[in-house]
């Protein structure tokens, strides 16, 4: 009988780093995928990607709606509640022989207490990285101590999570899962991309996502305008303008990256979702990737692109020598984007070393997956 996998996914980043560990599962003939979706995915404000995941070739196995339309602290904290109620159902429905899941959310979070009280082990991807401006660090190491089997994108990592307690013959360093997309996602040049987009790519261009700064009181509006003035020094420069995660004060981004799209038709594109295939595609014909989404410190150095990481929201994570820290103001954005636009620098940025692995990651978690004999139980392990 096959074992059934269940892999959980509530945004659309998310998914994308999932994509290949997926369709690894679904070939396997010992495993039987299941899919559990939530969160943005199922949000028509944040684009209804769910979609995107069945165009994919993917049977949605689960949907549990948690998103309110709420991005305060208290609406975060109430969809959690939401969710952790939906996903008894489905866990519940699906009795899956292992619960998968990546990162570091609070959709995670809420779905890995569900399947700790019905005994059902989690597998958990990208423990013990850090990123000390979100609360989503907490939750990335609270999902690692209620995880089975660990599955790490550096050793240091792995190190950390072996520091939590965790026995080191269940912690693998798999490397990062977006560095797969690398080597097996096929990529569209220019023209194709544009026509996808509905937008003409007639000039360099830059890829923009920046997100919240959920650990600190930084107000996200304010260094997001902060960021469209510093994009403004750069005229001859189109932008690609994807929206922020369903986080604290998230939507009141949305309405600003509208407007300044609205204001400015022919340079800039402000889109929910570009999917991965777009993203990456995106991402290897720009300029530079620019923002505090995770993606521009693990993946994007694999494409030799120069990232701009603005503020703290990353703070922590292992970072190639192409990404450019700098903080949320203007002056300081706009100086790392001239350096990003260096020559020399972006020669450098082709041949960087990137810390997160080779792109096996999907292949050598099947096989550890494939021997797995269901868990739960475990001993702290102390370190001597």
């Amino acid at each position: 009988m096959k074992r059934k996998v269940a892999v959980f996914s509530a945004t659309r980043a998310e998914y994308g780093l999932l994509f290949w560990l997926m369709k690894d599962i679904q070939a396997n003939p010992t495993l039987e995928l299941q899919v559990l979706v939530s969160g943005m995915h199922l949000s028509p404000e944040f684009g209804e990607t769910w979609k995107g995941i069945i165009n994919d070739g993917f049977i949605i196995d689960a949907k549990v709606e948690m998103l309110l339309s709420s991005d305060t602290a208290v609406g975060v904290a109430k969809s959690m509640g939401l969710g952790i109620l939906g996903f008894a159902d489905a866990l519940a429905r699906l009795a899956p022989d292992i619960l998968v899941v990546l990162g570091d959310r609070y959709e995670a979070l809420a779905v890995v207490q569900t399947a700790t009280v019905m005994c059902i082990p989690v597998a958990h991807l990208h423990g013990g990285e850090i990123t000390e401006g979100a609360y989503d660090d907490a939750f990335r190491h609270a999902i690692s101590k209620l995880s089975y089997l660990h599955f790490v994108a550096a050793e240091p990592y792995r190190q950390r999570v072996i520091q939590l307690g965790e026995a080191p013959e269940r912690v693998f360093n798999v490397g990062a899962f977006g560095l797969d997309h690398v080597l097996r996602t096929p990529r569209m040049d220019r023209q194709a991309l544009g026509e996808s987009l509905g937008f003409v790519l007639d000039k360099p261009f830059f890829v923009v996502t920046y997100h919240p700064e959920t650990a600190v009181q930084n107000d996200a509006s304010h260094a997001f305008q902060e960021l469209l003035k510093a994009l403004d020094m750069f005229p001859d420069h189109q932008v690609i303008l994807t929206y922020p995660n369903a986080d604290n004060g998230g939507r009141a981004i949305i309405p600003l990256l509208e407007t300044y799209a609205a204001g400015n038709p022919k340079r800039v594109l402000a889109i929910p979702s570009l999917g991965f295939k777009r993203y990456l595609s995106a991402v290897a014909l720009s300029s530079a990737v620019v923002g505090n989404s995770s993606s521009g410190i693990i993946e994007v150095p694999a494409f030799g692109v120069p990232s701009v990481n603005i503020g703290v929201r990353q703070q922590g994570r292992l970072a190639a020598d192409s990404v450019l820290h700098c903080k949320a103001r203007a002056d300081s954005i706009s100086e790392a984007l001239l350096m990003a636009l260096d020559n020399a620098f972006a020669e450098r940025c082709r041949h960087t070393y990137n810390p997160y692995g080779q792109g096996r990651a999907a292949a050598d978690t099947v096989a550890v997956l494939e021997r797995f004999v269901g868990a739960t139980h475990k001993t702290f392990h102390d370190l001597v």
